[in-house]
């Protein structure tokens, strides 16, 4: 359904009964990304997925300044009181993830659970964070020059974004069907206010985040592995664990794995003190 939130409408889907998980799909996706997942995830909890401005079906505005993180923060407190949810349990993947985490900061009474698959809180490095910038503007010009079918044909060349080899062709297939799926200025202005060279970054602010947070990494992502460890050591109450066979996108590479992990979280019965899967 379409759902007006501060002035854009924003499609949502809900299903299921019992506590509330509201789950964000990275750049490129919509709220698609988690069909595998949903049907595990509905034995434990009402599930919610929302297209995040300027994807799939929502809102995808000219004015870049209304995609920042500040602003998804005000919409994902708008669509809970949309649907008269007090706090949820969240779940948001790469730049969901960073939406996911700015929200926990800013509202934390709204957040029961955090858990963040291949998520950062940003660029410490001011110089890197320029130059990340520069690139993704770059980026956002590429879409709108030549559309986003030669932009999804680049992006799914980034070694980071490749596939577990055991994913089939029709997997794969599917996922990029999603990516063509979205609008070429929703994925430029995205870039240009929510990517990483945009973001203010939170690792001074990890330790306000007393919540529950689970950080979710691929066992062949070593550079989020290494962004996990390091987040666990500045938040108070966070653990790990390392999805084996699995890169960046652990919901493609182990759509099972990653379902039955996060449900364990949802319902208490995750023993052990992070580690692998």
């Amino acid at each position: 359904m379409l759902t007006r939130l501060n002035g854009l409408d924003f499609y949502i889907e809900r299903e299921g009964s019992g506590p509330p998980l509201l789950l964000l799909h990275g750049f490129t996706g919509s709220l698609r990304t988690w069909d595998e997942l949903r049907p595990r995830l509905l034995r434990s909890a009402q599930v919610v997925v929302v297209d995040l401005i300027g994807h799939g079906r929502s809102a995808a505005p000219t004015d870049h300044g209304r995609y920042t993180l500040e602003w998804s923060a005000r919409d994902l407190a708008a669509l809970l009181d949309s649907l008269e949810m007090d706090a949820v349990d969240l779940l948001g993947y790469s730049m969901g993830g960073r939406v996911a985490l700015h929200f926990a900061v800013e509202a934390p009474e709204r957040v029961r659970r955090l858990v963040l698959e291949s998520a950062s809180p940003g660029i410490a490095d001011d110089a890197e964070r320029g130059q990340r910038a520069r690139s993704d503007e770059a980026l956002a010009h590429r879409i709108l020059d030549h559309g986003v079918a030669a932009f999804v044909d680049d992006w799914e060349r980034q070694p980071l974004l490749e596939p577990a080899a055991h994913v089939s062709a029709d997997r794969r297939a599917v996922q990029r069907a999603q990516r063509l799926q979205n609008d070429p200025i929703g994925l430029a202005n995205s870039l240009r206010s929510m990517g990483a060279g945009q973001q203010t970054p939170l690792w001074d602010r990890l330790a306000e985040v007393r919540n529950p947070v689970h950080l979710i990494v691929g066992e062949s992502d070593a550079r989020y592995r290494q962004i996990a460890e390091r987040m666990r050591q500045l938040m108070p109450a966070a653990e790990v664990s390392v999805v084996p066979e699995a890169g960046h996108t652990v919901h493609l590479d182990q759509p099972r794995l990653l379902a039955d992990l996060v449900a364990a979280i949802l319902d208490n019965k995750l023993t052990r003190p992070g580690g692998r899967c």
